[in-house]
C-alpha cells in the first residue's frame, strides 16, 4: 500500500492542507470576488482565518481521539459539543482579526452568520474525520480477516499435505512389504530349478520375475488403475506361478466389461492370489484352482476371489494374527484409501476353500 495509507500522520496533514487550502480558494471566489474586495487586507484575512481554523482543528482531533473508544451515543453527543465550542472560538477569532486587518466596524452584528459558517465548516471536518477513521478501521478489519483466512487455509494445506505424505508413505511401506514375501518364494524356486539343471524354466522365471518387479516397483502405491490393468498386472505374477506349478494351477476369470473399467488400487489382487497359491496350490499335492469374479452392482465394484484350498481355521489363520502379511496389508490399504466405504470379508468353508469378497465404490476410468 502507498505512503498515504501506510502513514496515518502523513495522511492527516495532507488532508488538512488540502481541506483548509480548498476553503481559502472557495472563500476567495465566493466572498472576496463577489463583493469586489480584491485587496490585500481581505485576501490576507482569508488566508489567516484558514490558518486559525487549521490550528483549532488540532485540539478537536485530540478530543476525538480520546472519544474514539467511547460508546457511539457519548461520542456523537460530545463531538457535537466540541464542534459548537470550537466553532464559537473560531468565529470570535475570525471577527476580531477581520476588524483588526480591515479596520471595519459593526461586524459583531453579523455574528450569527459568521458562526453558522464556522459551525458548518467544523461539522464537515468532523464528518470527514470520523468517516476516514471508520473507513480505515473497516480496512484493517478486512485485512485482518483476510490474513486470518489465509493463515487457516495455509494450515489446512500443510495438514492435508502432511496427511497425504503420511498416507503415501504408509501405502509405499505396505506395497514394498508385499514384494519380499513373494520374491523369496520365487528365488527359492529358481534356485531349485538351477540345482536340478532345468535352465530353460529357470531363465523363463527370471524373465517373468523381472517384468513383475519392474511393474510393481515403478507403480505408485496410491495410484488408481482400471480393473483391466490390474488383471494384466496380476497375470505377470500368475505367469511366474504357472511356470512354477504347471498344471497344478488352474485359473478361472469371470470379469464383466463394466467391471473392467472400474478404478482399483494398484496391486490389489496380487497378495490375495499369493495367499491362495500358498495355501491352496503349494500345500496341495494335486494343486487347485483360483477363481476371480468381478462385477458392478448397486454402484459398487464387487470382487470375489475363491480357491479350492483347505477350509480348516487352523490351516487358514485370520489376517490380523500376523502370519498372513498379504491379507493384512490389503486390509490396511483399503482402510487407508476408502476409510469406512469398503467391505473386506473372508469366508472359510469346512468342505475346503476360501472366498474373499471385496466391495468398493464404483468409479469408472
Amino acid at each position: 500500500m502507498n505512503t498515504v495509507y501506510s502513514n496515518r500522520t502523513y495522511q492527516f496533514w495532507l488532508m488538512q492542507l488540502i481541506g483548509w487550502g480548498g476553503l481559502c480558494v472557495v472563500t476567495f471566489f465566493s466572498l472576496t470576488l463577489w463583493y469586489n474586495t480584491v485587496q490585500w487586507p481581505y485576501v490576507s484575512h482569508t488566508i489567516l482565518q484558514a490558518v486559525l481554523g487549521l490550528i483549532l482543528s488540532l485540539p478537536l482531533r485530540a478530543a476525538y481521539l480520546a472519544l474514539w473508544e467511547t460508546p457511539i451515543i457519548w461520542r456523537t453527543g460530545l463531538s457535537l459539543i466540541a464542534v459548537t465550542v470550537i466553532s464559537l472560538v473560531w468565529t470570535v477569532l475570525r471577527i476580531v482579526s477581520f476588524m483588526w486587518i480591515t479596520s471595519e466596524e459593526g461586524i459583531w452584528a453579523d455574528f450569527g452568520g459568521w458562526y453558522f459558517s464556522s459551525f458548518l465548516v467544523y461539522l464537515c471536518w468532523t464528518a470527514l474525520y470520523f468517516g476516514n477513521k471508520y473507513y480505515y478501521k473497516a480496512e484493517v478489519e478486512q485485512r485482518n480477516r483476510l490474513e486470518a483466512y489465509a493463515a487457516i487455509k495455509e494450515e489446512q494445506l500443510k495438514r492435508l499435505s502432511a496427511e497425504a505424505d503420511a498416507r503415501n508413505s504408509q501405502l509405499g511401506l505396505l506395497q514394498y512389504q508385499l514384494n519380499p514375501h513373494f520374491l523369496f518364494n520365487t528365488l527359492n524356486t529358481i534356485s531349485a530349478l538351477v540345482k536340478f539343471e532345468d535352465n530353460e524354466k529357470a531363465h523363463k522365471m527370471i524373465t517373468q520375475l523381472g517384468h513383475f518387479l519392474r511393474y510393481s516397483l515403478d507403480n505408485n502405491p496410491a495410484l488408481m488403475i482400471s480393473m483391466e490393468q490390474e488383471i494384466a498386472a496380476l497375470m505377470l505374477y500368475l505367469d511366474i506361478e504357472r511356470t512354477r506349478f504347471g498344471e497344478r494351477l488352474t485359473l478361472q476369470f469371470d470379469v464383466d466389461e463394466e467391471a473392467k473399467r472400474a478404478k482399483v488400487p494398484s496391486l490389489l489382487l496380487q497378495p490375495l492370489a499369493e495367499n491362495s497359491i500358498k495355501y491352496a496350490i503349494a500345500a496341495n499335492e494335486n494343486g487347485g484352482a483360483i477363481k476371480l469374479k468381478a462385477f458392478v452392482e448397486e454402484g459398487e465394484l464387487q470382487i470375489e476371489l475363491t480357491d479350492t484350498g483347505p477350509g480348516k481355521m487352523s490351516d487358514r489363520p485370520a489376517p490380523r494374527t500376523g502370519r498372513r502379511v498379504g491379507l493384512r496389508n490389503t486390509l490396511q490399504r483399503l482402510n487407508t484409501l476408502y476409510n469406512d466405504a469398503y467391505v473386506f470379508d473372508i469366508n472359510l468353508h469346512p468342505s475346503g476353500g476360501l472366498k474373499i469378497n471385496i466391495r468398493i465404490p464404483y468409479d469408472p476410468v
